[in-house]
Formats: C-alpha cells, sequence, structure tokens
C-alpha cells in the first residue's frame, strides 16, 4: 500500500521536472479538511496523507466557456492540486475517498470504481519517496504486538517519482449551479506487488512510472485496457532503495526534511535490512 510519501518539491520545480505546460494549482476545488490544511495546499510537504490536497500532473483537452472539449484541440499537460482519495462521479458521498488512496493494479480494470477513470482520467503524482512500515519477525512493542521500524523508499539514481494514478471529478448536487466550490477533484495511487528486496518492508509499493512512459501514460488517447495494463508492468528490480528512520513520521502533524534523517543501525530493535534480510538489533 501506499499511506504516506513525502511530496517535497515546490510547483516550479515540478512544472519543470515533468514538463508542465500550465500551471492550474489556483483552480478552485473543494478540500475535504475539516481544518486548514498544514503545510498548505501546494507546499513542500514531508508527511503527505490522505485526504490532503497534493500536487498531481494530468493532460486534458482545453474546454470552451459552455464546458465543452475544443474542437481539435491538444491535450494541455498541467499541474493541479487534487484530494487524496478517489470520490468517484456516482458517489452520494464524498467520505468514500478515504477507503480509496490506492487502486490495486492486478484488479483496477475489473473494478467499477476505477475502470472508468483507467481508461480515461490518468495522472501522475510526483513524489520524493513513500513511507512504509515494516512488521518485525523478532520484536514486540509496549504492548506486546509486533514492533513496526518505519522505512523510507526512494529512487537510488535521484531521478523524480510519478506514481501512476487515477482522478475523478465529483459534484455536491445540493450546490448552487455556478458554486465552483462545488467540484471535488481527487485522485488515488497504484500499488503493485512490492519488488525482491522492497518485500522485506511491505508487500505492497506504488506503481513507478518510469519517464519513458509518462506522455502515454497521461494521454486521454491511451484508451485501450490492454495498453493501460502494458503501461503498470514493473521494468524490474532495482530501481529503489529503502532505508529507516525515526518514528516522528507516525504522527502526520510531524514535518519537515527531518523526518527522512536515517536512523542509525544502532538504534534499530529488530529491524530487517531490506538488502540483506539481516536482523538488526534483534
Amino acid at each position: 500500500m501506499c499511506g504516506r510519501y513525502a511530496a517535497t518539491a515546490d510547483p516550479d520545480e515540478l512544472i519543470e521536472a515533468f514538463e508542465v505546460d500550465l500551471d492550474a494549482t489556483g483552480a478552485t476545488s473543494r478540500s475535504v479538511l475539516v481544518n486548514p490544511q498544514d503545510p498548505p495546499a501546494g507546499t513542500p510537504d514531508y508527511n503527505m496523507a490522505p485526504s490532503k490536497q497534493a500536487p498531481v500532473v494530468l493532460s486534458r483537452v482545453p474546454r470552451d466557456a459552455d464546458g465543452e472539449r475544443a474542437d481539435g484541440a491538444d491535450p494541455v499537460r498541467q499541474l493541479r492540486l487534487l484530494t487524496w482519495g478517489l470520490v468517484p462521479s456516482w458517489a452520494k458521498d464524498p467520505k468514500v475517498g478515504m477507503r480509496m488512496t490506492n487502486a490495486r493494479a492486478e484488479s483496477l480494470l475489473d473494478k467499477p470504481a476505477f475502470a472508468r477513470a483507467a481508461t480515461a482520467r490518468r495522472c501522475l503524482v510526483p513524489a520524493a519517496g513513500w513511507y512504509e512500515w515494516q512488521v518485525s519477525p523478532v520484536a514486540k512493542d509496549t504492548r506486546g504486538k509486533p514492533r513496526k521500524q518505519p522505512f523510507f523508499l526512494h529512487r537510488g539514481d535521484g531521478d523524480d517519482i510519478g506514481f501512476a494514478g487515477l482522478y475523478e471529478f465529483w459534484r455536491d448536487r445540493e450546490a448552487a449551479e455556478d458554486d465552483p466550490a462545488a467540484w471535488i477533484v481527487s485522485f488515488t495511487i497504484i500499488t503493485t506487488a512490492a519488488e525482491p528486496g522492497l518485500d522485506r518492508v511491505h508487500d505492497r509499493q506504488p506503481v513507478v512510472l518510469e519517464r519513458s512512459d509518462w506522455q502515454e501514460w497521461l494521454d486521454p488517447a491511451t484508451t485501450d485496457p490492454d495498453a493501460v495494463r502494458a503501461l503498470l508492468e514493473s521494468p524490474g528490480p532495482g530501481r529503489f532503495e529503502a532505508y529507516p528512520i525515526g518514528t516522528a513520521v507516525n504522527a502526520t502533524r510531524n514535518n519537515g526534511p527531518q523526518l527522512l534523517d536515517r536512523l542509525p543501525d544502532e538504534q534499530l530493535v529488530g529491524a530487517v535490512n531490506p538488502a540483506t534480510g539481516e536482523v538488526l538489533g534483534g
């Protein structure tokens, strides 16, 4: 699964890295949060959590004044702030998004909640890396349960990460027709089986698309389910590294670059080295 990640870049950096044509981060979209987002949406967030608004890259054909697709227009790659947790257009309550923060690649095209978006509304979710909690095979916490050690996982070559994602538009039918805040634009992150090594941390991982696949993934003209399936296939192991970090990341109120600091091996208790399988501090 992917339940927390680090979105450390600001919009200007993302526009350059993802070759964005239009900065639409100022577009109005309702937040599902009760309190103001902290850090504010669109600023670096080292502890991105479900229900927050996050920077997302997508391509859409421009619309005319009546909301119809402009004839002959090419899709425009844009950066937007979307709510993490997919709310399908047919949902009666936006709270359903909290159950749809991830979509499994294996069943993506068979699930009614995701199938249409998979062939029409795909996106990239920029990240520096993601967090997973490794369940210790030997150590217990104070409650007698297996101890959980947080890890940060990132690309070993330092390249930008683009999680494969889907997005949807949901409208509050009780809102006024001209109310721009009636819309929630949301997304989900696609996950797959963890590759060798990373599976020592967690059995699932986000689908991370190679830069060479970004254009086809974002292209609304890519509607063939088999083509979508092919893009979700892993290019093979070895792209990522994982290292242990402190438990401050456990609380979503904690934020900042210090969350990414590596925890020394001597502070580990019953953690498994992802590269070797060695138990440290057991």
